[in-house]
């Protein structure tokens, strides 16, 4: 669902990515690395939020670049980047409402959709909050919510887990557990015991722009785990 061959971003002239392969089908992936290693702007062109210096991605067996294509894959794809824009007298129906449309769905479908990603996230009983009156956490839960309002077959998340307590945590796991049986799941995360766990299939570890590794959870354990590759910091 995900392949990307010799992916190259630059900014003011500086590699944020650098020559990056990678393959992903269904399944929950996670993506690892410290901060600057080029995690969430992989995750904005793989979003088609952004694209590629140099190299080449497909996404759904289509192509970015190509309108028509770049506007198929936007329908089939949910997304939760690190800071989502709200709109702060929108209820959070009304919200979730608004990103399904986004993404072209048929308009009666959408008040059952906003319903079902509202109570995959717990917050049936919060839909008729303005999203102003908000807690952190439960802003984050929307965030959650409106990336799988249209059950996306492409799922990026960027730090999703920011901000949720260990129960809420529990429930996201589930969430994407069921969603990775039938969709491509990338979880961007520094969480790894409670994130990646038991929840990802393999993992992708970038530094520097560059994947350092890729393989199962276990696999990383056996190469030394995460600080084999980024030393702690003292």
């Amino acid at each position: 669902m995900i392949h990307a061959e010799g992916l190259c971003v630059r900014r003011r002239g500086a590699l944020v990515l650098d020559g990056v392969d990678l393959r992903l089908g269904l399944g929950v992936h996670a993506l690892l690395g410290p901060n600057g290693a080029g995690k969430t702007t992989l995750l904005r062109v793989l979003a088609t939020a952004a694209g590629p210096t140099e190299g080449r991605v497909t996404l759904l067996g289509r192509d970015p670049r190509v309108p028509a294509q770049r506007l198929e894959i936007r329908r089939r794809l949910g997304y939760l980047p690190q800071e989502f824009g709200v709109f702060p007298r929108y209820t959070v129906r009304e919200f979730l409402s608004y990103a399904a449309w986004l993404r072209d769905m048929p308009g009666g479908r959408i008040p059952a959709a906003v319903e079902e990603a509202a109570a995959s996230v717990g917050l049936t009983g919060r839909l008729g909050r303005r999203m102003k009156t908000l807690s952190g956490g439960m802003k984050q839960r929307v965030g959650i919510a409106q990336a799988v309002v249209n059950l996306p077959e492409l799922l990026l998340l960027d730090e999703p887990t920011v901000g949720l307590d260990p129960g809420q945590r529990t429930r996201f796991h589930f969430l994407v557990r069921d969603l990775g049986q039938r969709s491509c799941v990338v979880l961007s995360t520094h969480l790894l015991a409670e994130d990646v766990r038991g929840v990802c299939a393999d993992v992708t570890l970038l530094l520097g722009g560059r994947i350092a590794f890729h393989g199962t959870p276990e696999q990383l354990d056996t190469a030394g785990g995460y600080e084999a590759f980024v030393p702690p910091e003292e």
